[in-house]
């Protein structure tokens, strides 16, 4: 993934907050790199990763995939009938064309990453700009890689790559030093708010 915001899409209402959503959901933009991911990859982890056969308690958190062309559109409903296919369930997902999507307030970006000060710090001297920060693939990396416990060698590997090497040294002797803690201290695990995933609205950058 080359970034992630969270925002609000699929409704009519203009300017949605989180306090007055309207009729939007939840919602996740990613930009990807098609020469490293593709659109039907990414559909995969979309299902492997909620329960589309439950019924969501308001459209706020309900599935859904906002595809931007006929190509990925096609691509949606064909991995919609194999899941329902594989699961023998109804599925409640939506599949809508992308319209607006609104990022949500900067206290939501980057949920995983804001659990960690110490990281914060870091990345905001090197991105002082928010804009910036949202926008970082660093950044991105980082908190996919506390949301989901990935591996450290890939997480390692990316870093360097992105960033000078005294600025990923530093994150990475942070985010290395959070996991070896989590490892002795098992109740310090990190804490699911809301649904997983947010509809999905992926654009190749």
């Amino acid at each position: 993934m080359i970034r992630t915001r969270v925002g609000y899409a699929g409704g009519n209402k203009e300017d949605p907050t989180y306090g007055a959503l309207g009729d939007h959901a939840e919602s996740i933009e990613i930009d990807y790199d098609p020469a490293v991911i593709s659109y039907g990859e990414l559909l995969e982890i979309f299902w492997k990763s909620h329960d589309p056969g439950s019924r969501p308690w308001s459209r706020q958190y309900m599935s859904a995939i906002f595809p931007h062309n006929e190509e990925q559109k096609k691509l949606a409903v064909e991995s919609m009938e194999r899941e329902k296919a594989r699961t023998h369930r109804k599925i409640y997902t939506e599949i809508s064309p992308a319209a607006r999507f609104y990022r949500a307030e900067d206290y939501h970006q980057k949920h995983y990453l804001r659990q960690r000060p110490e990281l914060i710090r870091e990345l905001k001297a090197i991105y002082p700009s928010n804009e910036d920060f949202v926008n970082s693939t660093a950044a991105a990396r980082i908190n996919g890689y506390l949301a989901v416990k990935g591996p450290y060698a890939a997480l390692q590997a990316e870093l360097r790559d992105l960033l000078p090497p005294e600025k990923s040294r530093k994150l990475l002797d942070i985010v290395r030093a959070r996991t070896v803690d989590r490892a002795v201290h098992p109740s310090g695990g990190l804490e699911v708010q809301g649904p997983f995933p947010k509809p999905l609205i992926p654009a190749p950058s």
